[in-house]
């Protein structure tokens, strides 16, 4: 694993069928993604979801190496879940990981399919299984839906970074210890997901306190709370 690339996973981490597999269930989950997601869009929604794959883009670009040829980042998964939805989000995520990868060479052409399972997919679902259960009890307001924020990021971050561990058993190319991969990979995106948490949580509770209305989270879920209160609250 001399190949040390700035993010993501590099070419000939994973060995060539496993990165072929992945790619498949990438393009294939995408397009389910891009189903489900032309029910959700509409002239409030796409405005948003093209400033949150900017800012997602701007926070990749914070990186920590973690293993050689890997490194551990912010994702944003969490954060894109609560502004835009889950459909939406995975699709912000994707597209910010197949422009890094095409035009900054950030991350291997061959583990593009890794990359976006991992941080589109993986990372944005279990964030967005968090924000479904949490916002049927946290407060809807923007301390609220921060909060949510918070803890879906730490979460997805770690999750995210288990598909790695999973994918390296399927078909690393080197012979580091599962075990050890596991418990840096983890350790390192606690840290990781923490600061990410904090990102997550200020910028959208700033938003939910500015316009409650362009936070998927605050629609989804506050069904039973006057809009009147929603906005006052904080």
């Amino acid at each position: 694993m001399d190949d040390v690339q700035a993010m993501h996973i590099a070419n000939g981490i994973v060995d060539g069928p496993v990165s072929a597999l992945f790619a498949v269930l990438a393009v294939l989950a995408l397009a389910f993604c891009v189903w489900r997601a032309r029910a959700d869009l509409d002239d409030r929604l796409a405005p948003m979801a093209g400033l949150v794959a900017a800012f997602i883009f701007a926070v990749q670009m914070l990186n920590f190496q973690v293993l050689p040829g890997v490194s551990g980042h912010l994702l944003g998964g969490a954060l894109a879940v609560v502004l835009v939805g889950p459909w939406v989000g995975a699709l912000c995520v994707s597209t910010v990981l197949i422009v890094q990868c095409l035009l900054f060479a950030d991350g291997g052409l061959t583990a593009l399919g890794l990359n976006i399972t991992n941080m589109a997919l993986i990372g944005t679902a279990a964030g967005y299984l968090l924000v479904a259960a949490l916002m049927r009890f946290l407060p809807k307001t923007p301390g609220g839906v921060g909060a949510t924020a918070f803890i879906a990021s730490v979460v997805g971050v770690v999750v995210a970074s288990q598909g790695f561990v999973l994918e390296y058993w399927l078909g690393g190319t080197t012979q580091l210890s599962m075990t050890t991969i596991a418990g840096t990979m983890a350790g390192v995106h606690v840290l990781i997901g923490l600061g990410e948490g904090l990102i997550a949580a200020t910028t959208v509770a700033t938003v939910a306190r500015v316009r409650p209305d362009l936070v998927y989270a605050l629609r989804r879920y506050r069904k039973t709370v006057p809009a009147v209160e929603m906005a006052d609250a904080s």
